[in-house]
């Protein structure tokens, strides 16, 4: 790969630096709190083999990821039905193919850059196929979108991992919205959603034991941790609170997080952070995250390539969701999902799923400066 063919944008890298460090130092205060000696050692690890990554995929090209989106769709929905019978339960989940000598493996991580692609060459087939489409038309392009979605959301359920099969449905989302399909599909669909979550939920208000009945004790445990947020209780939500609350304006510093909570290096990675750095240390990684974002939607709106374009906005919903929902739950603020600070937080999986997409957004940004070096 001859490098002056290739011109990164180079505030891009810089920010992802600063996550690197911000993540590593982190984590090693997180393990602290857990008695684990090696999570900053191997979040190092993982995050040079992500920068390996990066380079693989610039050399490889986006292209050769879409020519083979469907073959790479069939590989992750077999190895989500995998989990089901040869995962390892952690936490009464399988989640996480274990790696001897390496570490876990969980694919469903991988499944959502997958679904990104796959459903990126599926709308931009369409609009080539139909310019103008009926709404006959437009109806069997959603089903056939919601087929895709919903064999891996449904694998992903039974493992269980709630928060990943959210992350699936709003990629679906937005992506379809930015399709240019019409907008009375998402009122038809809102209108659904609100009627299933409001059965939902009048069935765990109305009777438990109703609702355990049907839907199982699995699923009632996961809305029982859902609406522990409107009432600010839960261990874990009370402790993170406290560690925020007490680090002040300057935090405590590295390594002095005051109090226990569960999951300090993954779905609290943030109160890790707050208590040590305070809310001045804070404020700085939330402007850090929201200038990567803009930087990302600059890069969608600059792309003349339309299929680059549904690939960056999957991208973007995704990180802002995880972003937004992770620092909520953390705060208060939102619901507890169990889903991670992308970039932050600890995990090889996760991480290298997220290095997979800035090899994409690398390759789009290259395109984007070598175009405009060209007018």
């Amino acid at each position: 790969m001859k490098l002056r063919n290739y011109r990164v944008n180079k505030w891009l890298l810089v920010t992802i630096f600063l996550f690197a460090i911000i993540s590593i130092f982190t984590i090693g205060s997180a393990q602290r709190l857990i008695g684990v000696d090696d999570l900053m050692k191997r979040q190092f690890i993982w995050y040079s083999v992500g920068f390996l990554l990066i380079i693989l995929v610039m050399k490889i090209k986006n292209d050769f990821f879409i020519k083979y989106t469907w073959i790479l769709y069939i590989i992750g929905v077999i190895l989500l039905g995998l989990l089901l019978i040869f995962g390892s339960e952690v936490n009464n989940a399988k989640c996480w193919f274990t790696i001897p000598g390496i570490g876990t493996f969980q694919p469903s991580e991988f499944m959502k850059i997958i679904l990104i692609i796959t459903l990126s060459s599926m709308i931009n087939k369409f609009n080539d196929n139909y310019p103008n489409p009926k709404c006959s038309q437009e109806f069997w392009f959603i089903i056939k979108v919601l087929f895709v979605v919903m064999i891996p959301s449904v694998l992903t359920f039974l493992q269980p991992d709630t928060g990943v099969v959210l992350i699936y449905l709003l990629i679906t989302f937005i992506m379809l919205f930015i399709s240019g399909i019409r907008f009375r599909w998402f009122i038809i669909a809102f209108v659904f959603l609100v009627l299933a979550i409001g059965s939902v939920l009048f069935i765990y208000f109305y009777s438990q034991d109703m609702f355990i009945n049907i839907f199982g004790t699995s699923f009632f445990l996961r809305v029982d941790r859902l609406l522990d947020w409107s009432s600010s209780s839960g261990y874990q939500l009370e402790n993170g609170l406290s560690a925020i609350g007490s680090g002040g304006l300057f935090g405590y510093g590295l390594n002095n997080t005051p109090i226990y909570f569960p999951e300090p290096q993954t779905d609290f990675i943030f109160a890790v952070y707050a208590s040590n750095f305070g809310f001045i240390g804070s404020l700085f990684l939330i402007c850090l995250i929201a200038y990567f974002d803009i930087k990302l939607i600059c890069l969608a709106i600059k792309t003349n390539n339309i299929i680059n374009k549904y690939i960056i906005s999957g991208i973007i919903g995704m990180l802002i969701y995880q972003q937004v929902q992770n620092i909520g739950m953390t705060i208060g603020l939102l619901p507890i999902t169990g889903i991670t600070l992308p970039f932050i937080s600890y995990g090889g999986s996760s991480l290298l799923s997220y290095m997979l997409m800035l090899g994409f957004i690398f390759n789009i940004s290259n395109e984007v400066i070598r175009e405009e070096k060209n007018k």
